[in-house]
Formats: structure tokens, C-alpha cells, sequence
């Protein structure tokens, strides 16, 4: 089974219109014979970020489609994704939630293995920000962009902690902590 991101911009920006759409996309996973692995919603609730697994994108598509999906204006995705710095089984069974999410649009050059060797190099780097906790990142398989989930006190100590390990942020999202994750 692989690993695949959406992304979703509810239409009703509040916790009950991400409940919601949440209901929505789980049951249509079920359908689907998909897993909601985990989501996140950026602390405005304007977008909605969701990994599922599944054996069949096709089926996880229809599905989706199938449900309409009323409560997001938009869609994006099924986009492959890697998750580098965490367990899978331990994600699923703590089902943790963050604080902040860094994504990143990789540059164009970049490829995986380079990726991979270049978070494995800088990762020690992080301790020199111990304020800041690394959690997690899913990296797209067509490495476009990456998503980065973080526990810190505040934006400036995330933007800190990218520093140290020398990675730009080109969209940096606080998290609601009490609404979404699964």
C-alpha cells in the first residue's frame, strides 16, 4: 500500500465545516478500502491536509468523487508521498497531532536520493534549536514539494529551527492542535 496526499479547502472555514469534511473523506476511504493515516488543519481551518493509504488511487478518486465532497471548494491531489523521520505504525497507532506544518517546494534539481542524504546530513542540526521538535515530513514522490510537521511555542522558533538546518519555508501553517487530526 502506498502513501497519498490531499489537500482541501473547506468551505465553511470553522470546526464544524472541517468535521464535517472530515466525515466525508473517511467514509469515503472506507469505501475505498483506504486508511485516513492522518490530517492536519492550518489554524484559520482554510485548508485541510490529509494522508490516506490505499492500494488503488483509482478507487480512493472515485470514491471521493463520488461523494461530492460538498464541504471543499477545492481538491488536490492524490500526489504520492514518502514519510522520512517517522515510523508509519507508530504514526498510525499515536495518531499525533503538530503544531506547525513547513511546506517547502523543492527545487527543481533535487532528487530524492540527494533529497534523502541531504536530511539525513542536516537532521543532527536540529539540536541546536531543542525548543523546536522535528515530528515528521512527507515528501512528494514527483518532488514538488515537501511537508514538514513541527511542535514549537511559535513561528520564530520553527523559522529557527529551518535555519539551523539550512531549509528554506515557502508556506508556514500554525496548526489547529483540536481540530482534524486523526
Amino acid at each position: 500500500m502506498s502513501l497519498y496526499l490531499f489537500e482541501f479547502v473547506p468551505t465553511r472555514t470553522d470546526r464544524d465545516g472541517v468535521a464535517a469534511l472530515l466525515v466525508e473523506i473517511d467514509k469515503a476511504a472506507g469505501s475505498a478500502r483506504a486508511e485516513l493515516i492522518e490530517s492536519q488543519v492550518t489554524a484559520g481551518h482554510d485548508r485541510l491536509f490529509a494522508v490516506l493509504e490505499a492500494d488503488d488511487t483509482t478507487a480512493l478518486t472515485a470514491e471521493l468523487a463520488a461523494a461530492r465532497l460538498d464541504t471543499a471548494t477545492e481538491v488536490v491531489g492524490p500526489d504520492q508521498v514518502r514519510l522520512v523521520g517517522a515510523d508509519l505504525a507508530q504514526l498510525k497507532a499515536a495518531k499525533p497531532s503538530a503544531g506547525y506544518l513547513v511546506e517547502w517546494d523543492l527545487p527543481a534539481e533535487l532528487s530524492m536520493d540527494d533529497y534523502l542524504a541531504r536530511k539525513k546530513a542536516k537532521a543532527p542540526r536540529y539540536a541546536d534549536v531543542p525548543e523546536v521538535s522535528f515530528l515528521r515530513t512527507y515528501v512528494r514522490e514527483d518532488m514538488v514539494k515537501c511537508l514538514c510537521f513541527y511542535d514549537a511555542a511559535d513561528e520564530d522558533i520553527v523559522r529557527r529551527g529551518r535555519a539551523a538546518v539550512d531549509t528554506p519555508i515557502d508556506r508556514l501553517h500554525a496548526l489547529d492542535t483540536g481540530a482534524g487530526q486523526r
